[in-house]
């Protein structure tokens, strides 16, 4: 049996045990929802940087008209850079646009992740694609499910996002994956849970409702709706076509 583990929030990470990993970086409002949609829509590549200063620097390194920047710092824009939804994102990017993205927790973890094997970006969006992809390409390996969280704690939206993904392996595979409590109890959050309710509720939902984002939170609260996995490989998310059908 392969372990399936979950960490709650981007601090909990040890890179000293990600050798040999899979891990799937977590961050459903919305890094990782809007890393999905651009590289769904046509975009590229989505580079993550840790903040501003490093996504400027990329920027630099870059052909000129051929990327954009985008992303927060606090959930707040970034003067200069493009917007860090889904939707919005989504509708600037036109096909072979790199995207250079910073934002506080999503991108952090995707860097702090960055030296295992194996480095997905998922979501509720893409869970399905994502999980046939690891239980036919890594049926050997731990798979670690990385929540980006929230203020160094952990969100109730990612924890979710995990349930998800934990579901989605196990019905495919029941008898091959040995969970975690973490695993279990974002299973068990999952499967009991009101999906798009949930995500309104919790602190950040709560937050972005304000800045008049809730439509963006209900486009990030579908499930199995894409089918491309970034793939993070020589410091840029790549997107891969996933396949529809389990293994």
């Amino acid at each position: 049996m392969s372990k399936l583990h979950v960490i709650t929030h981007k601090d909990e990470l040890d890179p000293a045990l990600l050798a040999g990993k899979v891990v799937v970086v977590l961050d459903i409002l919305f890094a990782t929802s809007t890393i999905v949609t651009v590289l769904a829509r046509g975009a590229r590549c989505v580079v993550p940087a840790r903040d501003a200063d490093e996504a400027r620097g990329f920027a630099a390194e870059q052909p000129a008209g051929r990327h954009i920047l985008a992303g927060e710092n606090r959930a707040q824009p970034i003067p200069g850079f493009g917007s860090f939804t889904p939707m919005a994102l989504a509708a600037t990017v036109t096909d072979d646009t790199s995207v250079i993205f910073v934002t506080t927790n999503g991108t952090v973890a995707l860097k702090r992740a960055e030296s295992a094997p194996h480095v997905y970006a998922g979501c509720l969006l893409n869970g399905a694609a994502l999980a046939n992809h690891i239980n036919k390409q890594h049926p050997d390996r731990t798979v670690l499910l990385y929540c980006a969280g929230s203020r160094n704690r952990l969100a109730l939206e990612d924890l979710i996002g995990a349930g998800h993904i934990v579901q989605r392996l196990i019905e495919r595979r029941a008898d091959h994956w040995q969970l975690t409590d973490a695993a279990l109890t974002a299973q068990m959050l999952y499967t009991g849970a009101d999906v798009r309710h949930s995500l309104h509720r919790s602190r950040v939902g709560r937050m972005v409702a304000e800045m008049d984002l809730s439509a963006e939170v209900d486009y990030s609260a579908q499930m199995d709706t894409v089918l491309t996995i970034p793939r993070l490989m020589d410091g840029a998310l790549w997107p891969e076509s996933g396949d529809p059908s389990p293994i």
